[in-house]
């Protein structure tokens, strides 16, 4: 039998050994609506009650702000299970969420000098 792998819920052949819908109670839809470049962060108050490990985990990376993407990724749960976690930090008040900007870039969205001029800043840098 192989060594587990970052703590007790991972196994290095098999994987993550909690599988992702007990993670969200069985729950695929979140109270919250979340995009994967939504932002998140902490706001400092505490649940009021113990949520559970995969919660506190997700809470602690929320010091600054970050994607669901990117959370996603840290915790190695899929998407939507991020999402239902989330989704409950945020109903107790624990994160904030904002959602990222669509605004239209406006009519000058293609202005060929500005895009010249990245176009050189990335030569200088490669």
């Amino acid at each position: 039998m192989t060594e587990p792998v970052e703590g007790p819920w991972l196994d290095g052949d098999a994987g993550r050994l909690v599988r992702p819908y007990t993670v969200s109670d069985g729950r695929t839809k979140p109270s919250t609506h979340f995009d994967l470049l939504t932002l998140v962060m902490a706001t400092g108050n505490r649940p009021h009650h113990y949520l559970g490990p995969d919660h506190t985990h997700v809470l602690g990376l929320c010091r600054g702000p970050l994607s669901v993407a990117e959370i996603a990724a840290h915790i190695r749960q899929p998407a939507v299970v991020t999402k239902v976690l989330l989704s409950d930090l945020v109903d107790c008040g624990a994160i904030t969420a904002r959602a990222p900007d669509r605004a239209p870039l406006g009519p000058h969205s293609t202005d060929r000098d500005l895009l010249e001029a990245v176009l050189d800043g990335l030569r200088k840098r490669l």
